[in-house]
């Protein structure tokens, strides 16, 4: 599987920014050229050991040697393991899985920030170590056979699997992992930069074994973090500019490597049929489909309607409207369109309006305290979304991280060491998201949002919302690039206009709109992002005051709190699985009585629609459906091409007959 893939459980191949959890993204264009979908992770120290060396043996004195890495605790799946219960080792290989996309790609090199990424290009790529899908946070042997570090993991060892070789021939090596690290901290996307900082070298101890050398001590993550890293080979980047789009197809090792494309249009992967790593225990049960296509739509509605048509196979939708009527078709009466949707035990996709605190008037906590007042849930739910979501109360929900109640035990001692530093509503109230009765006029809310306005120092004057000392209007603007998203903009700005506030709506084309996002020139913009079971070290870069300022970093926001990097610091470091759940919790509490963003929707489920042409695992894992396990099965493909044959033969008679 894609290096990505794998970490971030996506329904289907595309174009990933982070290799934990899912990652915060931009809804719209982010999310459709990213591909973050429902999935996610755990953490813990152990790992499983070889068959010469019992778990939790020890070669060198303190020093850990295995197969695979756990954050916490035990890996599932001990060595010698044959594949994964999740996963059908027999699937039949063959057939073509046809994808969508929107939107447009320039670039075959998805590791740098230039150009637009093409869908798919994680199928090419591969990781030292592999993500079991039905743990929080461990990780199998991939190109590396062996994984070692000591107690306070302070370094890692990989070995590299002899086998292992790029689509050329030439095997992967030591200098192939030295080189990766190298151009993707120097050259690489921020992401990577920032992600992979904390590696700081690399050190050749045997013709095919390795030690990674980190800045830090304690971080238990780190050797699953340089696991996650995707490997490049160095001998063909030598004499080309890594920095550049290309259009040239780049040489990888994985199971799959590009068969043709049209910039813009489409692209199209062939499964490699001597794939070295075919026969590994995490790979077997993947990777079935003879040939994978993805076809490039404008946008989504587009891409619907090619999916309702027969022309795509598999789409995740991610409009509530949508899903409740347009799939209302006799391809899904009839079975041949299956429209199921799965829920997502791992996690829940928040979404919001997040603030942009880098600019005035959004420094002020008071002032986004009272725009969260002026969102109605309960009426937009019921309106717009058709009841189809929860009301966020987490920014780690629903699952054990959310925080609820007042805190307690080792949550509360951890939020002790803060007192004084962070809002002292963290100790006196339980965080609840802002309640409506559904009229449409949440006349109570808004009187709310008006006194905390007031408190800002905003009053009204000829019924319009001024700065008290200096008359100045409070006037902002709300981006976006999908047309689609207005219907869910414009009833909160109708609550922001009863409070005299002048918002102004932006509706810019996706180029434009990543490239303002990457320089955080916004004011407001809709983000998502689901969050790891096992957060750690991307939390850094979601939150943290270092990357606030990178841009490109998903720090949207603009979040610059000592107090909350302190916080990360002790979720990073967490000694335990009770631990990291009780300081995960406090950091939540911190972030919501911070009030960054307006919270919208919680999903925690996952849309899927795909013709009934393929055959699926009976296990599903933790972290939800991979149609990468799925295979192609003629049978089925024989109905449904047999039906559509009908279908299309009776709409052509019923339309004559209009005619």
């Amino acid at each position: 599987m894609g290096w990505a893939v794998r970490k971030l459980r996506s329904r289907y191949a595309g174009r990933q920014t982070a290799s934990k959890a899912k990652g915060l993204t931009i809804i719209g264009t982010l999310m459709t050229v990213f591909r973050i979908s429902a999935l996610t992770i755990l953490l813990s120290i152990p790992l499983a050991w070889s068959a010469e060396t019992p778990a939790r043996a020890q070669g060198e004195q303190g020093i850990y040697r295995g197969h695979a890495v756990a954050m916490h605790g035990e890996p599932a799946y001990g060595p010698g393991f044959a594949h994964f219960d999740y996963v059908n080792p027999n699937a039949p290989k063959g057939g073509t899985l046809r994808l969508e996309a929107s939107g447009t790609f320039d670039t075959l090199n998805p590791f740098n920030a230039k150009g637009s990424a093409a869908a798919g290009l994680s199928l090419t790529f591969e990781t030292l170590l592999s993500h079991g899908q039905d743990e929080a946070f461990t990780e199998y042997g991939l190109i590396a056979e062996s994984v070692a570090f000591p107690e306070d993991r302070s370094w890692v060892e990989f070995t590299l699997r002899p086998q292992a070789r790029w689509h050329d021939g030439k095997p992967i090596t030591v200098e192939d992992v030295a080189f990766s690290l190298d151009v993707l901290k120097t050259k690489g996307a921020p992401f990577f930069r920032f992600y992979y900082q904390s590696i700081a070298s690399v050190e050749k101890i045997g013709p095919r074994s390795l030690r990674m050398i980190f800045s830090e001590q304690g971080n238990r993550e780190l050797p699953l973090i340089a696991g996650q890293m995707p490997i490049l080979p160095r001998h063909y980047w030598e004499g080309r500019d890594f920095d550049a789009t290309t259009l040239e197809p780049t040489l990888g090792s994985g199971p799959y490597r590009v068969a043709d494309f049209e910039p813009g249009r489409h692209i199209a992967y062939e499964r490699v049929p001597d794939y070295w790593g075919a026969k590994l225990p995490v790979n077997l049960g993947y990777n079935n489909f003879e040939r994978i296509n993805y076809r490039y739509y404008r946008d989504r509605e587009i891409a619907r309607e090619a999916l309702i048509a027969g022309n795509v196979d598999f789409f995740a939708e991610n409009s509530a409207k949508e899903w409740a009527t347009r799939y209302d078709v006799p391809a899904v009466a009839q079975g041949m369109l299956v429209k199921e949707q799965e829920v997502d035990e791992s996690s829940g996709q928040f979404q919001g309006f997040f603030m942009n605190t880098r600019r005035k008037p959004f420094d002020d906590r008071k002032l986004r305290e009272a725009l969260i007042y002026a969102y109605d849930f309960t009426w937009t739910n019921e309106h717009i979304y058709f009841g189809a979501y929860l009301q966020p109360q987490s920014f780690f929900g629903p699952t054990e991280l959310a925080s609820s109640g007042l805190p307690e035990g080792e949550e509360l001692a951890v939020l002790e060491r803060f007192r004084g530093r962070v809002p002292e509503e963290v100790f006196t109230t339980p965080y609840r998201t802002p309640q409506t009765d559904g009229s449409g006029w949440p006349r109570d809310n808004l009187t709310k949002a008006f006194e905390l306005l007031a408190e800002a120092g905003w009053v009204v004057r000829d019924m319009v919302l001024v700065n008290a000392e200096t008359g100045q209007r409070l006037s902002f603007e709300f981006l976006y690039q999908n047309k689609g998203f207005e219907r869910v903009i414009l009833p909160y700005v109708r609550n922001l206009r009863r409070l005299g506030i002048d918002v102004r709506l932006r509706l810019v084309d996706p180029a434009q709109y990543i490239n303002r996002i990457r320089a955080f020139d916004f004011d407001i913009i809709i983000g998502a992002f689901g969050q790891s079971l096992s957060p750690g070290n991307e939390q850094r870069a979601f939150w943290g005051s270092e990357s606030a300022d990178l841009p490109g970093s998903r720090n949207i926001a603009g979040i610059k709190d000592p107090a909350i990097d302190e916080l990360i610091e002790l979720v990073i470091t967490a000694p335990s699985r009770e631990s990291l759940i009780a300081r995960t919790r406090a950091l939540d509490r911190v972030l919501l009585w911070g009030h960054y963003a307006v919270p919208t929707v919680m999903a925690p489920f996952n849309r899927l629609a795909y013709w009934n042409k393929f055959g699926r695992p009976e296990n599903t894992p933790l972290q939800g459906q991979n149609v990468l396990s799925w295979w192609f099965d003629p049978e089925k493909a024989e109905k449904v091409r047999n039906w559509q044959g009908r279908s299309g033969a009776q709409q052509a008679t019923a339309a004559d007959g209009e005619n």
